[in-house]
């Protein structure tokens, strides 16, 4: 009988303690349920404050500017300053990403918008198509201003750019604001300007160039003489055999100056090694394209045989990146040095250019198997003393 008693408190303390364990059990459950779900709650409530941040990105990713674009920009820089890093991350859109406002691109305090009043009643407008990297747009635009105001110091050298895309993004993420065409042009009338210059820092008679200048004819009757200087490579010309003295002025400069940075002595020297060297344009498709067949005329007659001419846009056709592949592997050469042909070194060269996805030249050219090595110079042309002294000339043209 004792046996069987004290076999029955056994079989109730059992009982008992799996009770127990069933509930443990079932509040560990819980616990981790509710955890669950606040994890899932934080994790909606993150992408919600990013989505937030793209969507007002987007509102000023525009060409247009409006009456809403300063308190925008602002609004825009307050909700990305409120993000948590992981937060920032998430931020996605249209044209929205982390690099909008998180890309570190140089100190925007270096850079002088030249947006000051009391201009006087002579200005030269320096009207680039801009570019939101601080030391490309310091180094390289701001180069090409310094050069133009040195050469004419009777004269108060300003800036506009045709891009509102970026001024929207260097106001927005650095506060600097820079004019756009209008603003400029206004800005001179109410600063009694009356002999208005205007030296466009594009390469071309592109659409960039005749955009700004219907704009600038709207303003004509507002100056006592308005003139409009040659961009860079001057004239267009008929066809691809077509050069002339800025795109011959252009190539030396640009050559040398790549030629000092990878140190060579000439092209002769660098083809002897096996290096050929791309420069990369943006390429359009405006009637204007022809230049960049032109440019590549140009390297041929200076006899830059392992010169070769390519365009992000692909346009003209034999320009794009895997015909240029194409033309060196059938030349021979090993070794590639791609740089810009663009004013700025901003977002095509670090990126279409020099950039780690898969499209980008450099990227296309080490994936094609068919070269030893695949460098690049991140510099734009206005940086460069010589093409600077191309502009002084055009200005100091329309002056005389």
């Amino acid at each position: 009988m004792k046996k069987k008693k004290l076999s029955v408190i056994v079989s109730l303390v059992c009982v008992g303690a799996m009770v127990m364990s069933l509930s443990a059990c079932g509040s560990k459950k819980t616990q981790d349920s509710g955890s669950t779900a606040s994890n899932q709650e934080s994790a909606s409530s993150d992408q919600e404050a990013a989505d937030k941040v793209a969507s007002l990105i987007d509102d000023i990713y525009v060409q247009e500017r409006t009456e809403d674009t300063d308190a925008q920009c602002e609004a825009a820089k307050k909700a990305w300053d409120a993000l948590t890093d992981e937060q920032k991350e998430l931020v996605a859109g249209e044209n929205a990403d982390p690099d909008y406002f998180g890309r570190d691109t140089g100190d925007a305090s270096a850079d002088d918008p030249l947006n000051q009043d009391k201009i006087g009643e002579n200005e030269i407008l320096v009207v680039s198509f801009g570019t939101s990297f601080n030391e490309s747009r310091a180094t390289d635009i701001g180069g090409i201003e310094k050069a133009i105001q040195k050469a004419n110091p009777d004269w108060s050298v300003r800036r506009a750019f045709t891009a509102q895309i970026i001024i929207n993004h260097v106001q927005a993420r650095d506060n600097e604001k820079i004019d756009n065409v209008e603003q400029a042009l206004d800005r001179a009338v109410e600063n009694g300007v009356k002999n208005l210059v205007v030296q466009p820092t594009h390469l071309m008679h592109g659409a960039e160039y005749d955009e700004f200048s219907a704009t600038v004819s709207e303003y004509e009757d507002k100056f006592e003489s308005v003139k409009i200087a040659e961009p860079l490579l001057g004239e267009v010309g008929s066809d691809a055999t077509v050069i002339n003295a800025d795109k011959e002025a252009t190539a030396k400069a640009l050559a040398a100056e790549s030629l000092a940075k990878a140190g060579f002595d000439s092209m002769d020297a660098a083809a002897a090694d096996g290096t050929a060297f791309v420069f990369m344009g943006h390429g359009t498709s405006h009637t204007a394209n022809v230049t960049y067949n032109q440019m590549q005329a140009q390297m041929d007659t200076l006899g830059y045989k392992n010169v070769f001419i390519g365009t992000v846009e692909g346009e003209p056709e034999d320009t794009a990146c895997e015909a240029v592949i194409e033309k060196l592997v059938n030349a021979g050469y090993k070794k590639v040095i791609i740089r810009p042909l663009m004013v700025v070194a901003g977002d095509h060269a670090n990126n279409d250019m020099a950039g780690e996805d898969a499209d980008s030249w450099v990227s296309q050219f080490e994936a094609s198997g068919n070269f030893d090595s695949v460098d690049t110079q991140i510099e734009g042309l206005g940086r460069i003393p010589a093409i600077q002294e191309i502009y002084v000339a055009h200005t100091a043209a329309v002056i005389q």
